[in-house]
């Protein structure tokens, strides 16, 4: 017989299906999600007290997969106001007084990191938790000190969140998805780009067919270790990674 616990998760699941076939309801997601970007409702929320430039759905699916995962390092690309930064910090920190992980890290790289965004990075009580790179991420010098610092951890999972267009999204993923421990996800933001209204990206040189989806289309045609997990979008509805995590198998 099925105790509680079984039967709440096959609960969840058997909903989760159900979405995939509701027509009404996944045209209501696209349309509210285009409404979304339209009105920059991603721009309005913190973490921690810094800006998070998240919808919170993500939010909940990445504290979901991190419990999951257990990782003791989670790096990521682009930095922005740090608020991302430090939901990832905070996650680790719960990881460690938990007794689930020990020495928990933040590794976040920008091409940019202005002055003000670093010093209150830097201020904040998660930052012994954080370390930051600045530097392309696709650099042959930051490569080499992400390399020196991935050294001795025993659990790794990726973000991937700075520039969007193919090329550099592409080049990401085959220097930071090795990296990833198997088990573990490397999650592409801003996929969405590939499938919202084309006239809602103004004054960015990336747009359909030159997209973070599109580069993950072409990364999994050259590497067998990651697939798509659909089960976290298809649960949240409203995502900013469709198609963008990505589970590691082998």
């Amino acid at each position: 017989m099925k105790n509680a616990a079984a039967i709440f998760i096959e609960d969840i699941n058997n909903r989760i299906k159900e979405y995939q076939r509701d027509h009404q309801l996944q045209t209501t997601v696209k349309t509210m999600l285009n409404d979304m970007i339209r009105v920059k409702y991603p721009y309005n929320f913190f973490w921690l007290g810094r800006p998070i430039i998240q919808l919170p759905t993500d939010l909940i699916a990445f504290q979901e997969i991190i419990w999951d995962v257990k990782p003791d390092l989670i790096i990521e690309t682009g930095i922005a106001h740090g608020g991302s930064l430090m939901f990832s910090a905070s996650m680790v920190a719960i990881l460690e007084s938990c007794g689930e992980i020990e020495n928990g890290h933040v590794l976040g790289i920008d091409i940019d990191i202005r002055k003000h965004n670093k010093e209150a990075i830097q201020s904040h009580p998660l930052h012994n938790k954080i370390t930051m790179f600045e530097g392309s991420s696709v650099s042959a010098d930051v490569i080499e000190k992400v390399n020196k610092f991935c050294k001795n951890k025993k659990k790794i999972l990726v973000f991937l969140d700075s520039n969007h267009t193919h090329e550099h999204v592409l080049a990401e993923l085959r220097v930071f998805a090795p990296l990833v421990s198997i088990g573990s996800y490397c999650i592409v933001a801003d996929t969405l780009i590939e499938d919202i209204e084309q006239n809602l990206i103004i004054d960015k040189p990336w747009r359909k067919g030159n997209s973070p989806k599109s580069a993950v289309k072409e990364y999994l045609k050259e590497n067998s270790d990651f697939i798509i997990d659909k089960y976290y979008e298809t649960k949240i509805l409203i995502t900013g990674s469709s198609d963008g995590y990505l589970k590691r198998v082998k």
